[in-house]
């Protein structure tokens, strides 16, 4: 359903936008938004202070009259993305629905349970106080000649620990954990060179254009995996905040290249955020130049998709 819906704004939005007319007087600092000349000035400042992005043409037939030919959008290739954004948040087999009586909102969610784990728990519950305060005392009380007895028998301990095979069966909890911590490499084979490594990792390429309804840039992604293959629509929105998965990010057509729908950071709030930045810079007693633009907007699109390590932006002074 909210696929429709997307589908419905962007074709409204198309037909707004081709009414729009194009905005010929700067109004950055009042409004937060931009003239095609600006964009085209704040790409090339993005160009020359991070080469990593060029500027690129398009397909000639969606070439806008209102941007030069050769810097219809902005490009960068290949931008990694290590992990899954849904790693740098709970999971939803750690949350545990605690029901309580005559709550209307049907009870509270413990965030930090963990099944494999209520053994431990209920061991932790049953330790008193007492019995800490006196296991303190009693290691307090013996001599270096205790702990050197303590340590060899904890040495023959791990021995016959190991020689019982008891350590060859997987903790569970353990190999999750270390799943999902734990770079994934490939070792000589496959594409790697002999006695090489590489890192399994998806990348991205990114887009930015300049959207003439909302007057501010936009930002495009296409995602694909190790292989460089693309990846599916679920899987890009693995790689994007999930409170902006499928709604500030959806999927629509690119207006520049042919080719199927790509992943699109809505810019319905870019100029709000944007007059919000220079109101602050401008209270500290700063100013915030037309040309940063594109450098400033890619540090705050971070929180949308926090996993795509595109921003090699050096650190401007205002």
């Amino acid at each position: 359903m909210q696929n429709v819906i997307n589908t419905v704004k962007g074709k409204a939005l198309g037909v707004a936008e081709y009414l729009t007319p194009i905005l010929k007087e700067s109004r950055f600092k009042e409004t937060g938004v931009l003239t095609p000349e600006e964009f085209v000035a704040a790409g090339d400042h993005l160009v020359h202070h991070c080469p990593t992005w060029r500027w690129a043409a398009g397909d000639g037939n969606k070439t806008k009259p209102y941007l030069p030919q050769e810097k219809q959008f902005l490009i960068t290739k290949n931008v990694p993305c290590y992990k899954r954004c849904k790693q740098m948040e709970y999971r939803s087999e750690q949350e545990l629905v605690l029901e309580s009586e005559g709550d209307p909102d049907g009870g509270w969610v413990d965030t930090h349970h963990f099944s494999d784990s209520a053994i431990l728990e209920e061991k932790v519950a049953d330790m008193s106080l007492e019995d800490k305060k006196a296991s303190c005392t009693d290691n307090n009380d013996d001599d270096d000649d205790d702990d050197d007895d303590d340590e060899d028998e904890e040495a023959a301990d791990m021995e016959a620990f190991e020689e019982s095979g008891m350590l060859e069966q997987d903790d569970l909890s353990a190999v999750e954990t270390s799943a999902k911590t734990t770079t994934i490499a490939l070792t000589s084979g496959g594409n790697t060179g002999e006695g090489g490594e590489i890192l399994i990792t998806r990348t991205y390429d990114l887009h930015i254009t300049y959207d003439k309804y909302y007057q501010t840039p936009r930002l495009w992604l296409t995602g694909y995996d190790e292989c460089r293959q693309p990846l599916t629509v679920e899987e890009m929105y693995e790689d994007f905040s999930q409170d902006h998965a499928n709604k500030t990010v959806t999927m629509e057509t690119h207006p520049h290249v042919a080719g199927p729908p790509m992943a699109s950071v809505h810019p319905c709030r870019h100029a709000e955020t944007m007059k919000k930045i220079c109101e602050t810079v401008l209270e500290g007693g700063g100013e915030l130049g037309v040309h940063l633009y594109l450098i400033v907007f890619l540090k705050f699109v971070q929180a949308i998709i926090p996993t795509i390590e595109y921003d090699y932006t050096h650190t401007f002074t205002l």
